[in-house]
């Protein structure tokens, strides 16, 4: 998915901040109600500020790549300003002393086998993935016993503008998998897909279909999940390694 791990393409210098003016800079859509930071700018620049007055070293860490380290200031609060990042999608964590947290200001997304703070940085110029006064689907979320697994398992499923006037139309249905370390829930709240596909069927770019957004990790019924050992592995695993 285009949106989705942008992060591997970052641009960052570690320990170079930027002096800028406040008003350059607007919240993020990532952000959590009421927060003004982080922020970005039109170049793609991004403003990180958290309070952590009793911390020693304050960090921004993008994933596989070098942290910025955050200049406290006087107020107790600690600021950095990153190099422009590369237009998408991009999960990030706060280093304090040592120890990964997420932002407080950022809503969290699942990525990379956990709940991780991010920043959307927006793309100049595109609208593609933005909310536009088109007719919307909908995004429903459902619940269904799988007797493969033995449990109840979780969907997201996008149906079209039209889905709810045209009870007898058929529509093709598209099933969207997410990548290893995401869920189901990615390819809407990271990926814009309602969206995308609100504005590709507005203008007539695609026809109307459904699209199923499902959890993609599944064992069959009964399945005990063997104990790993320090370095991930089961014992049978590392048995048939040697």
């Amino acid at each position: 998915m285009k949106r989705i791990g942008t992060a591997v393409c970052l641009f960052l210098l570690s320990s170079f901040c930027y002096a800028q003016s406040a008003g350059e800079f607007k919240s993020a859509s990532t952000n959590v109600w009421g927060s003004e930071y982080p922020r970005v700018d039109a170049t793609g620049r991004a403003e990180f500020r958290v309070k952590a007055p009793d911390a020693a070293k304050v960090q921004v860490d993008f994933w596989g790549n070098p942290k910025l380290d955050m200049v406290k200031q006087a107020d107790g609060f600690w600021t950095v300003t990153s190099a422009p990042l590369v237009p998408g999608f991009h999960y990030y964590t706060l280093v304090i002393d040592g120890a990964n947290v997420s932002d407080p200001s950022s809503h969290t997304f699942f990525g990379g086998s956990r709940d991780s703070s991010a920043i959307e940085i927006p793309e100049a110029g595109s609208t593609y993935y933005l909310p536009q006064d088109v007719p919307h689907g909908a995004v429903r979320e459902i619940w269904y016993f799988s007797k493969v697994t033995g449990n109840w398992r979780h969907a997201l499923v996008y149906t079209p503008p039209s889905y709810d006037t045209a009870a007898k139309t058929r529509y093709p249905v598209l099933y969207l998998q997410h990548g290893g370390g995401e869920d189901e829930t990615g390819w809407i709240k990271q990926g814009h897909a309602n969206f995308i596909l609100d504005n590709l069927i507005a203008s007539k770019s695609s026809k109307p279909m459904i699209i199923v957004m499902a959890f993609g990790y599944a064992h069959h019924a009964g399945y005990v999940e063997p104990e790993l050992t320090g370095n991930g592995f089961s014992p049978e695993r590392m048995k048939s390694m040697q």
